[in-house]
């Protein structure tokens, strides 16, 4: 007959081969959850659009496999909306079980419509045994998607936030503010530009303006309305229309993305770009892409920061499966080599206090050239209703070349 102390010991047997500890709470759920899953094969739609992110699934693919004894196929797509669509036709055409697509990498106003029209399967997040480790209150965007309460319906994966970089030989004082990055572009004309609108990093940046221009950002927080948009975006729209005169090629013309633009910088063409990974500057200074005397920074008063999620699709038919892969890619050692930017780096979801020294030691690396060596407060995305309509005025206004 068993005892407590010997079902903590078999929890703590299994909790170590999926790199941290389980709960307690898990003791008699997880253990049958993970004998289900063993066989199962998990379709994960995800961008494939980084061969680095690419390598990184397929080395989890491989573990686990070996240690769940679940196949996990990387469907690869370049628009996360390919996934929505088909999961919403098989709703709509009655297949609630037996889904195509059992895990898919999302968040923000893709999140908010799955959510809405119960696309979902779920709240399964927080009863992950390794979430437990999530840093809950220091990245409180790990339970807010773009000011949508995830509720359990996906788990965080990993950290972004808009970072700027620019050479310090040629930008010894780069600026640290959407008023100052102003003042920097008539300072610099043809030097500065950001990508077109729908481009996700554009439209950060705008967003970021847009922040920076409303004081009280309550509104922003909440649905949109015409009246909070109207009002909102006033000041915006006079920023943008001082700002794009100064911008490359008068801002009439735009990059299409963001690899374009730090193109440009790496050209001598532009003085500075932007990313949503703290990290890819020192990547591509790894990569021999940009030079060494590039340096990373975000602004004074913080930039607009998210989290990206895992979540699983309400007919997926392999939910087992999905959630051991999950569980597994928030352990130590999934979260700690994604980190490594010799591999992704992609910044952890995990809370280092909560960690064991030995776990804490598998994040440990020098500043490499191009990191990010202050980080800055982390400004919430507006509520993911905003984004639509910021896009459309936006191409309204400035989307054809003049």
């Amino acid at each position: 007959m068993n005892t407590p102390l010997s079902r903590r010991q078999a929890i703590a047997i299994l909790g170590a081969s999926l790199g941290t500890p389980l709960l307690a709470q898990t003791e008699n759920a997880w253990p049958s959850l993970a004998e289900k899953a063993r066989g199962q094969t998990v379709y994960f739609n995800a961008w494939a659009g980084s061969q680095n992110i690419n390598a990184y699934i397929q080395w989890t693919a491989v573990e686990v496999q070996k240690r769940f004894g679940v196949q996990l196929q990387h469907v690869k797509i370049a628009d996360i909306s390919e996934a929505i669509k088909r999961v919403r036709t098989e709703k709509s055409a009655g297949k609630l079980t037996n889904g195509t697509v059992d895990m898919v990498w999302i968040n923000g106003e893709n999140f908010a419509a799955m959510k809405r029209e119960k696309l979902l399967f779920g709240p399964f997040a927080e009863r992950l045994p390794n979430f437990a480790y999530v840093d809950v209150l220091g990245k409180p965007t790990t339970r807010i998607d773009f000011s949508e309460p995830v509720d359990g319906m996906e788990a965080p994966w990993g950290m972004a936030q808009l970072t700027f970089f620019a050479d310090r030989l040629r930008v010894p004082n780069p600026p640290r503010s959407m008023a100052e990055l102003l003042v920097f572009a008539k300072a610099n004309p043809g030097r500065v530009t950001y990508p077109r609108l729908p481009d996700f990093h554009g439209a950060t940046l705008v967003k970021q303006a847009l922040l920076e221009v409303n004081a009280d950002r309550r509104a922003l927080d909440q649905t949109v309305t015409p009246e909070a948009f109207a009002k909102a975006t006033a000041p915006l729209w006079v920023y943008l229309d001082a700002l794009h005169p100064h911008l490359w090629r008068a801002g009439r013309q735009f990059p299409q993305n963001a690899a374009a633009m730090r193109q440009m910088m790496a050209d001598g063409e532009l003085l500075l770009a932007f990313t949503f990974n703290p990290n890819e500057a020192a990547n591509e200074i790894a990569a021999n892409r940009l030079a060494k005397s590039v340096v990373s920074y975000q602004f004074s008063q913080g930039t607009i920061g998210n989290t990206h999620f895992l979540a699983i699709p309400f007919n997926a038919r392999a939910k087992e499966g999905a959630q051991v892969v999950i569980n597994f890619l928030l352990s130590s050692e999934a979260q700690a080599r994604k980190a490594d930017i010799t591999q992704w780096g992609d910044p952890t979801v995990l809370a280092m206090n909560k960690l064991s020294p030995l776990e804490r030691a598998r994040f440990a690396a020098t500043v490499l050239p191009g990191q990010v060596e202050k980080v800055m407060a982390t400004l919430p995305e507006p509520h993911g209703s905003w984004v639509n309509p910021l896009t459309q005025t936006w191409l309204e206004r400035y989307g054809q070349s003049r």
